[in-house]
Order: structure tokens, then C-alpha cells, then sequence
């Protein structure tokens, strides 16, 4: 047996799940069940940002290959594809050289967007956003345009190798600099509508998503740290809409934030607007296929179902997990039938739910003074993100605890 080529492979595997975005979990699971089909065993360390494999031979050598995992996007149709190529790796294992020859044909296959439509995403995410948070129909287009602006930062950043952290910080001041300028010029009714809307672009939804997963599965050193680079990106949208604000309050004459105090659309329109966001969404996160669909329509469930239970007169909080719970139960469920990974559904089910919002309007509170409905707008903030990790928690460990009962069943009878 060639140890060399299949730890390679392995390890290629892992590394290429990992750039896409994949859990830490499911990196290490991924490679350390392809090397154990071909009798190989091994030991898997990932983190997110290094990739560790080391198996030993017949003579008791050990073999290590260590790779390092650099900056990555949100390439969810490719985590699909390579979760996919690893489960026929364990069912068929092919020869080594064939195996290579099957992870040349999957990187082959990896579809990406055409940059135009891409911007499409940009454009109908914070559109769909800057209509459900308030805004009229100006009011949306013009945080499309926002939206625009946010990827052209982004992406222009992103070629001249700028960390993530400047990256947010940039994008969110230049595309606030623009929302409060169609505020002051009369464009627009509601300039925060507009900004809340283009910053969702900015919210790690799965980075959040991702941590959770981890922590579930073991991996709280990983988990930790995606929560950690979660509490830095809210600061670096915060802290690049509050320059904004500064810069232009004496220039435009901005009158002090309002927090919106509800949502003016009736419920058919909020879903619409839900859809289209989520469609956006779907886009940047690179979600191909008649599937994509039921991704945007578990996001659009998932906030109905927050809706009908802000009719029913729960709190911001029970509001929040019981969408967060009926996201994820749509998304274990979908992914059991497609039999593919979870996170695109579950990605795009709660970011309806993520508080890009909250770390708004806490940025503007602490900016006109008032501390104390900052901190309690922050606070309710930090709840609601708190009841989105508990919903996720909850039912992905259900899920969890149910497959291991089974496969434990199915071995007694077999």
C-alpha cells in the first residue's frame, strides 16, 4: 500500500474542505475515515487556520503532512461536493492513483458565479435586508447599491491581500459614508435602514454557524476561536459605521439614530423581501442548483415562524430560539434527504435572525451618549445571539445523540 499517495490525498481532502468554509469537524472526520477505509490509522488535528495528519505505517514509522489553511471565502457548493467525493472514497475505495484522479476531476468541477452575478448577490441581499428592516422601496434599492459597494471593497481588498479585519472595517465606513449621503440628499427616508441592510453582507453568518457546529462536535478549541472572530468582525462593522457617522453628522446635519420600532410591512411583504435576501445570500455563499430554492425558503420559514411568535406575544429571546430551533430542524432534515452537508441550509435559514441590527443601533446609542441604552442594547444583542447558539445547540445534538443510536442499533443487528 502507498502510504505517501493516500496521506497526501487525506490530506488534500481536508485542506480543500477547509478552505471552502467547511466545519473543523468535518474536516477531521472527513480525512480520518477516508485513511481508516483503506485500513490506515491516523491522527487528525485541524484548527482553522492549520491542518495536521499523521499515520503510521506497517513498520510502526509515523508519517506527518501538515498544511497550513490561509484566508478563505464561503464556497458552500464545493463543501457538498468534496463531503461527497470523501463518502466515495469510503464506499469504493478506488485505487490511490484513481482516487487522485477523482479529486482532480471534483476540483474541476467546482461551479462558481460569474462576477456580474455576483454583484447580483450583493445587490439583492442588502435589497431584500434594507426592505425588512424598516426601509421603503427607494430606501431598498438604494441599500442595493450599498450592497454593490460592499463587494467592490471586499473584493478589491481581497486581491491586494488585506486581512479580513481592515477588510470590514473598510467596506462598512465607505458603504455608510454612501447610505447617510442619500439620507442627507433627500434619496432616502431612512439612511439606517439602508445601512443595516448592506452591513448584513458583512455579519459572519457562518462563521457563527460554524462555531456552534464545533463546539458541538468537540472542537471548542476551533469553536472558540470562530466565536472570537465573530466579537471582531461586529466590532470592525461597528467600529467602520461609527467613523462614518462622525464624519458626516456635522457635514450632513444627521438627525440622532431612532431604533426602528417595528416593522412597517405586513407580514407577505416581509416574506418577500426575506426570499430575496436570502437569494442573495444564497449567491455569495456560492449555493448552486434547483436545491438552492428550499435553502432560501428554509430563511423565509424561519422567519414566519418568528413572526408568529411575535403575534403570540413572546419576548425578543423566546422569539429568536424557537426560529432558530425550527431553522435548524428544517435544516438536519434537508440534509438528510439530500444527503449532503448542513450548513448551506442552516447558513441561510438564520440569517434572517443575526443581529446585524443590534450591532448597529448599539454603535449609534454609544455614539449620541446615551451608555446606558447602549449596554442594554448590547446586552439584548448578545441575547439574541445566545438564543441563536441554543437553538443550534439544542437540535443539532438531538440529531447527533438519534444517528449514534441508530448506527449503535444497526451494528447489534448486524
Amino acid at each position: 500500500m502507498d502510504y505517501n499517495i493516500l496521506l497526501d490525498l487525506a490530506t488534500d481532502l481536508g485542506y480543500e474542505l477547509a478552505m471552502c468554509g467547511a466545519e473543523t469537524f468535518r474536516v477531521e472526520e472527513s480525512v480520518s475515515r477516508v485513511l481508516s477505509s483503506y485500513g490506515i490509522a491516523s491522527e487528525v488535528f485541524a484548527i482553522p487556520n492549520y491542518l495536521i495528519v499523521t499515520v503510521m505505517m506497517e513498520d510502526g514509522t509515523p508519517i506527518t503532512r501538515m498544511r497550513r489553511i490561509g484566508s478563505h471565502g464561503n464556497d458552500l457548493d464545493s463543501v457538498e461536493k468534496f463531503s461527497g467525493l470523501s463518502r466515495a472514497y469510503c464506499s469504493q475505495r478506488p485505487e490511490p492513483k484513481e482516487a487522485q484522479r477523482w479529486m482532480e476531476v471534483t476540483r474541476s468541477q467546482r461551479l462558481t458565479y460569474p462576477v456580474p452575478v455576483i454583484y447580483l448577490g450583493y445587490f439583492l441581499g442588502a435589497l431584500g435586508f434594507g426592505l425588512l428592516f424598516g426601509g421603503n422601496f427607494l430606501d431598498g434599492l438604494c441599500a442595493g447599491i450599498c450592497g454593490i459597494l460592499v463587494g467592490l471593497v471586499i473584493r478589491f481588498l481581497d486581491a491586494q491581500d488585506t486581512n479580513q479585519f481592515f477588510r470590514t472595517i473598510a467596506a462598512s465606513f465607505l458603504m455608510a459614508l454612501l447610505a447617510y449621503a442619500f439620507g442627507a440628499m433627500g434619496i432616502a427616508k431612512n439612511p439606517d435602514a439602508i445601512t443595516i441592510g448592506a452591513l448584513m453582507i458583512l455579519v459572519p453568518g457562518l462563521l457563527f454557524t460554524n462555531a456552534m457546529r464545533d463546539i458541538i462536535y468537540g472542537d471548542t478549541n476551533s469553536g472558540v476561536v470562530r466565536i472570537v472572530q465573530v466579537f471582531l468582525s461586529a466590532f470592525a462593522i461597528a467600529l467602520g459605521t461609527a467613523a462614518a457617522w462622525r464624519v458626516t453628522q456635522p457635514v450632513y446635519g444627521l438627525s440622532a439614530v431612532v431604533e426602528t420600532a417595528s416593522l412597517v410591512w405586513p407580514a407577505w411583504a416581509q416574506a418577500l423581501a426575506v426570499f430575496v435576501g436570502c437569494y442573495g445570500f444564497s449567491i455569495l455563499f456560492n449555493i448552486h442548483g434547483k436545491w438552492m430554492v428550499l435553502c432560501v425558503i428554509g430563511g423565509t420559514a424561519t422567519w414566519m415562524i418568528y413572526l408568529l411568535c411575535e403575534a403570540l406575544g413572546m419576548d425578543v429571546y423566546t422569539m429568536n430560539l424557537y426560529a432558530t430551533i425550527f431553522a435548524a430542524l428544517y435544516s438536519e432534515v434537508m440534509a438528510r434527504v439530500r444527503r449532503c452537508p448542513v450548513t448551506p441550509y442552516l447558513v441561510i435559514a438564520i440569517f434572517p435572525l443575526l443581529p446585524g441590527a443590534g450591532v448597529y443601533y448599539t454603535m449609534s446609542l454609544g455614539l449620541q451618549g446615551e451608555m446606558i441604552e447602549a449596554l442594554r442594547k448590547g446586552l439584548e444583542t448578545a441575547g439574541i445571539a445566545g438564543s441563536l447558539a441554543v437553538g443550534i445547540l439544542l437540535v443539532s445534538t438531538v440529531f447527533r445523540l438519534l444517528t449514534a443510536f441508530l448506527a449503535r442499533r444497526e451494528r447489534k443487528q448486524a
